[in-house]
């Protein structure tokens, strides 16, 4: 509600507008959204069975929430999206810096000048956007940042002295009055600055430099927590704890397709590339398989979590890769080659963090494990399974694809080749044409040539085929005809 006629106390009366609590706006808001099966957190994928259920039996209780969950799981998303719920206008006091409720005026200021202008205190309107307010914790944050503190400069401006409370500067908290304030990584913030906010939660009281005031602030407190956090770095109070009304554990999604809709939402692409590069859904469930291998392999701490970002950010990568050969070869069109994936190396290392059996192997060594591990996981929705021990009487489907390796003295496909050449080389090996009919017929030819360089790769990692790795792209080779270049 706003209208350009409600300048006024007694305008705003006059209106039929009726005063509440933030608390109390989330709520009926949500029910109204329930009523008429509107999302509440549009573009959050998979937590409709999970999370979101339990944040909006929060949000109906008029809980302060507190979000605990690995890095990369949407949790400041989450608090972000309930400002949605909010009215979409909010009038206050003109002029109070802590968002002043006509109805209910709490500051000396505006005390003040109701009392002088009674019906005719002016009355300003303030956007649900602005009404959202974040703080990440960190080391250094001080009481004065959050709470307030004596402003000297104040004092000597107006010649009041230090007795009087008009010299109070209001920190972050007290101005987000009427407001959503979060705080991310709570356990970072110092044990002391979490005191001072005991009183706020519960009783709405603040204590600056000896001033003891009565501000019942009006607040929805969002928090934000790392698990590992608890042990690593610090921890969450238990007063404070006690008093935030609901804790809601957040996950990574389940499914490769919850995967891919997030990383196809997030990632940020130009349309230039999307136009040019033609990529298939294998590649697209390789690429977030990337991501559900990295969360159990032995040289990576699963504590620290595997966020969804390493998908997003790879899929940049992927895409640039694919993109710089193009532009390279002078080309309008180009289809996605397994061998971008060693472009999105740089993604995936920054975003894990190795134990010290990792450390030792290296981060790259890591990511390209973690590419291997996802195309052998995968390899069987598209091929027969390869058993690790096999009869030599059995009829194995690879024999005649081995066969052709052991024959040719070596087989490259580098990175920069031309379309047609890239084709042109893919197209030269029989047996792998031949197995590409055989199981996967249906698939189109612009998605075959990705697959053919996947049942190479997949031949690698169940030691069928062996890879080398030039400056210039990957070569193949059969087992036994390396072991004899070897010696």
């Amino acid at each position: 509600m706003k209208t350009e006629n409600i300048k006024t106390f007694e305008a705003l009366k006059k209106s039929g507008y009726r005063s509440r609590s933030i608390k109390e706006e989330l709520r009926q808001n949500l029910l109204e959204k329930i009523r008429n099966d509107d999302p509440a957190f549009e573009g959050i994928h998979g937590y409709e069975n999970s999370v979101i259920p339990e944040l909006e039996r929060a949000i109906l209780s008029k809980h302060n929430i507190n979000l605990l969950g690995l890095r990369g799981q949407a949790k400041t998303r989450l608090a972000r999206l309930m400002v949605n719920l909010l009215d979409e206008w909010m009038p206050i006091v003109e002029g109070s810096e802590i968002n002043d409720d006509p109805f209910h005026p709490i500051s000396r200021y505006a005390k003040s000048l109701m009392e002088e202008k009674g019906d005719k205190t002016p009355i300003a309107w303030v956007h649900r956007e602005e009404r959202f307010f974040e703080k990440l914790a960190t080391p250094d944050v001080t009481v004065a940042d959050i709470i307030g503190d004596v402003d000297p400069i104040k004092a000597a401006n107006l010649k009041l002295s230090y007795a009087d409370d008009r010299v109070i500067h209001f920190g972050m908290i007290p101005r987000a009055n009427r407001s959503i304030f979060v705080i991310n990584e709570l356990p970072d913030l110092q044990a002391r600055i979490q005191v001072a906010l005991f009183n706020i939660l519960q009783e709405g009281d603040i204590q600056i430099r000896g001033f003891k005031l009565r501000l019942p602030l009006d607040m929805q407190f969002v928090f934000t927590a790392n698990p590992e956090d608890y042990t690593n770095r610090g921890s969450i109070v238990t007063p404070l704890k006690d008093r935030i009304g609901s804790q809601i554990l957040t996950h990574y999604p389940h499914t490769i397709e919850i995967a891919k809709t997030i990383t196809q939402q997030e990632a940020r692409l130009d349309s230039r590339q999307t136009e040019m590069i033609h990529v298939p859904d294998l590649a697209k469930d390789l690429l977030e398989q990337i991501s559900f291998e990295a969360r159990d392999n032995e040289f990576i701490d699963s504590r620290s979590g595997i966020s969804a970002r390493l998908s997003i950010s790879a899929f940049e990568n992927l895409l640039s890769t694919a993109e710089r050969r193009a532009v390279k070869n002078k080309e309008e069109k180009t289809l996605l080659r397994f061998g971008d994936f060693l472009g999105v190396i740089p993604a995936i290392t920054g975003k894990i963090e190795l134990v010290y059996e990792g450390e030792q192997e290296g981060s790259a060594f890591v990511a390209e494990q973690l590419i291997g591990d996802a195309v052998k996981t995968l390899f069987t929705n598209y091929f027969p399974k390869i058993e690790k021990l096999e009869k030599s009487s059995e009829d194995n489907p690879y024999n005649d694809l081995v066969e052709w390796f052991f024959a040719e003295s070596g087989f490259e496909l580098l990175d920069d080749l031309t379309e047609k050449e890239y084709k042109k080389k893919l197209d030269s090996v029989p047996p792998l044409n031949d197995l590409i009919k055989k199981y996967q017929s249906d698939v189109s030819k612009e998605d075959s040539y990705f697959l053919k360089e996947f049942l190479l790769w997949g031949l690698v990692e169940h030691k069928k085929l062996n890879k080398y790795r030039s400056a210039g792209g990957v070569q193949f080779k059969d087992l036994y005809g390396s072991y004899i270049s070897g010696l």
